[in-house]
């Protein structure tokens, strides 16, 4: 994760679990997952703060994250068994561990918390490197949507309006680096809270190139982790990637 992306992280760190703990297909991601791990190691890049990797390790499975926000490690530690779980800072890029996994995963659009194609590409051989033979490299991904903004590549959108506070979300588009840049605005009773983000969007095909250069095939594409079917209609897909024996 580039360092930018790490203190954004560092600053949504309070909130993080409140926006996505209910997320509804947690279980579903987690059974999937658990599916392609074949009983080996496995490993998380940009692991958060264990939405995903505590319910695998709970299921009796060797599971390792890699963080680059050292506030999200905090939470991830404050969470049932995250106390013991084994979690490294650093560039989940890098891929700093001197091992190989049967599974390695990378969920919720953490991908493109990497906002160079050099580093996308980098991250990709490196996981590529730290796979078995045979392995299985897991992304979910947001298909990129040109709608999400206005024809000037701007936008500022109501998020939501409750009793007590309003969320607001200003988006910057920058087509030529394929970049998306947020500002989520919370204002309340309280004051006003700044949570900025940015990514660098990936089509699908352009993932499966790099994920070729790389050393690894695409084998399954899904809209979803209930198996639903990738269609042009789609919103994001899991892709599943094989390492060549």
């Amino acid at each position: 994760m580039a360092a930018s992306s790490a203190s954004a992280y560092n600053a949504v760190a309070e909130v993080y679990d409140e926006w996505t703990g209910p997320l509804p297909d947690t279980p579903a991601t987690v059974e999937f997952l658990a599916g392609y791990a074949g009983g080996g190691a496995i490993l998380e890049l940009g692991v958060g703060t264990g939405r995903v990797a505590l319910p695998l390790a709970a299921k009796g499975l060797e599971v390792i994250g890699i963080e680059g926000a050292d506030k999200m490690i905090d939470k991830l530690k404050l969470r049932p068994g995250g106390e013991s779980f084994p979690v490294i800072l650093g560039d989940m890029a890098d891929v700093a561990v001197d091992r190989a996994f049967s599974l390695i995963y990378i969920v919720f659009n953490t991908f493109l918390c990497l906002l160079d194609q050099q580093d996308q590409v980098r991250c990709l051989r490196n996981v590529a490197d730290h796979l078995e033979p045979g392995g299985t490299l897991v992304t979910e991904m947001y298909v990129p949507d040109p709608r999400r903004t206005d024809a000037d590549g701007q936008r500022l959108a109501t998020g939501s309006v409750e009793r007590d506070r309003v969320f607001l979300e200003a988006t910057m588009h920058d087509t030529l680096r394929q970049r998306i840049r947020t500002q989520v605005v919370i204002v309340s009773e309280s004051g006003i809270r700044l949570y900025p983000s940015q990514i660098r969007y990936v089509w699908p095909s352009e993932l499966d190139l790099m994920a070729q250069l790389a050393g690894l095939e695409l084998v399954r594409r899904d809209g979803g982790w209930a198996g639903e079917p990738f269609t042009a209609k789609s919103t994001r897909h899991v892709s599943v990637f094989r390492k060549a024996a």
